[in-house]
């Protein structure tokens, strides 16, 4: 494991299991928020935000976090294995309030970047309904066979996996 993606929908844990990666691989981590947004919550050009992911691929080792379904299949076609965070609607939901309560809103610069506000909510609400099965069609045709694809549900699975990953590197 040298090259992750990690994908699933918005208060998932998708930037805590990144962080933790990072540390356990001793690889860089990037939170495609905070490359697609600036302090203002300004967006990247789509096509400068692909640039910049086709270089972070390049690297021999790295974790990248983010859905961004647009440009997916650049981390999949170079990821060795894909982590999907494949937490209940009323998790991720819970997840984004929770995050938004102890963090504030904003770019904290660990990954956390809040903001809530009706399409964020309407996003997560219908993540596992609209989003899900494009993300997993597209681990299906450019991931498949490439790695190990992780599906992880709910937290304590997060956490013993990650312990499984932190076991083996040492």
């Amino acid at each position: 494991m040298k090259k992750v993606a990690i994908v699933g929908c918005g208060g998932s844990g998708k930037s805590y299991v990144a962080r933790e990666l990072g540390r356990i691989l001793d690889a860089p981590v990037t939170h495609l928020d905070a490359a697609f947004y600036d302090d203002e919550w300004n967006e990247l050009p789509m096509e400068k935000f692909a640039a910049l992911q086709r270089e972070l691929v390049a690297r021999p080792t790295w974790v990248i976090d983010g859905n961004y379904n647009s440009t997916l299949q650049i981390r999949l076609e170079a990821c060795d294995t894909v982590v999907l965070m494949d937490v209940s609607t009323v998790a991720a939901l819970y997840g984004i309030f929770s995050r938004q309560f102890r963090h504030g809103a904003g770019h904290k610069g660990n990954g956390v970047h809040n903001r809530i506000h009706w399409g964020v909510v309407k996003y997560v609400a219908t993540y596992r309904r609209k989003m899900r099965p494009r993300v997993m069609a597209k681990i299906e045709e450019y991931a498949s066979g490439r790695g190990d694809v992780v599906l992880l549900a709910n937290r304590r699975q997060t956490r013993r996996w990650l312990r499984k990953a932190a076991a083996e590197r040492s």
